[in-house]
C-alpha cells in the first residue's frame, strides 16, 4: 500500500467526485498530494490528512496559465515538485444531452477550454518540475465516449478525443524525459457532480448499466484502482496507452 511513497501527485478537479476519489486512492499509496480545484478543496485535504496522508489544497482554474504556475510553485515550497499529474478537471456533469446543432457556441468553447486546454496547460507547468525531477508521470483522464462516438455530446465527445491525441503525442515527445504518458477512459460514473443533473442521470442511467458485462452503476472508486497502476513503478514500461475502465461495455 505504499508504492508512491517519495512521490508528489497533483490532481486537478481533485476536490469532488472521481477526482477526490483519486487524490484518496494516490494518497492511500504513499504520495503526497497537491489538489487543485476551482472550488474549495479543503474537505478533500482535511480527510487525507484525516486519513495520515499528506496533501495540500490550492485554489486554481486549469485554463489559467498563472493560477497552474501558482500550483506548481506551491507544490514545490511545500514538497520539492510534482512527479505525477492526474489531469482530471473537466467539464461534463452540468451538460445537457441534446442534437450538435443546438450546442450554443460559448458552451462549446468552454468544454474546449477546461477539458483540453486545461490538460495541456496543466501538462505543460508539471512538465518543467518532472524534467528537474528526472522523470514523471502523466495521467489523463478521457472517456469511452470518444472511443464509442457518442452522439448528443459533441462538444464533450470532441474534447475526450483530444484528450486521446494529447496521450500519444505527449507519450511521444515525453519519452526521452522519462515521462510517461497514458490516459483512463472511464464509462458513465455516477459521482456527486452527475447526480445534481436529473436529466443527464436519467439519461445514462437509462443505457449504461444494461450494457456492461459488469451490471451494476459506475461508482468513482472503480478508476482509482489503475490510476494508482498507472503512477506507480508496475507501470514503468506503458506509454502513449489508453486503458478502458468501465465495466466491459466497450471491448478492445
Amino acid at each position: 500500500m505504499s508504492e508512491l511513497l517519495g512521490s508528489v501527485a497533483l490532481v486537478t478537479g481533485g476536490a469532488i467526485g472521481i477526482g477526490r476519489a483519486i487524490s484518496s486512492g494516490l494518497a492511500t499509496a504513499g504520495a503526497a498530494v497537491v489538489i487543485a480545484d476551482k472550488g474549495d478543496p479543503a474537505a478533500a485535504v482535511a480527510a487525507i490528512e484525516a486519513a495520515g496522508g499528506e496533501a495540500l489544497g490550492v485554489v486554481a482554474d486549469v485554463t489559467s496559465e498563472s493560477d497552474l504556475d501558482a500550483v506548481i510553485g506551491a507544490a514545490t515550497e511545500r514538497f520539492g515538485g510534482v512527479d505525477i499529474l492526474v489531469n482530471n478537471a473537466g467539464i461534463f456533469a452540468p451538460l445537457q444531452p441534446g442534437p450538435f446543432d443546438q450546442i450554443d457556441v460559448d458552451e462549446w468553447r468552454k468544454v474546449m477550454d477546461v477539458n483540453v486546454l486545461g490538460s495541456f496547460l496543466a501538462a505543460r507547468a508539471a512538465v518543467r518540475s518532472m524534467r528537474q525531477r528526472g522523470g514523471g508521470r502523466i495521467i489523463n483522464i478521457a472517456s469511452t465516449t470518444a472511443l464509442k462516438g457518442t452522439a448528443f455530446l459533441l462538444h464533450y465527445t470532441s474534447s475526450k478525443g483530444a484528450i486521446l491525441a494529447m496521450t500519444k503525442a505527449l507519450a511521444r515527445e515525453l519519452g526521452g524525459d522519462g515521462i510517461l504518458v497514458n490516459a483512463v477512459a472511464p464509462g458513465f460514473t455516477v459521482s456527486e457532480g452527475v447526480e445534481s443533473n436529473a436529466g443527464q442521470m436519467e439519461a445514462m442511467r437509462r443505457n449504461a448499466p444494461g450494457s456492461r458485462i459488469l451490471s451494476r452503476e459506475m461508482v468513482p472508486d472503480d478508476i482509482v484502482g489503475t490510476v494508482r497502476f498507472l503512477a506507480g513503478p508496475s507501470a514503468g514500461f506503458l506509454t502513449g496507452q489508453t486503458i478502458v475502465v468501465d465495466g466491459g461495455v466497450y471491448l478492445h
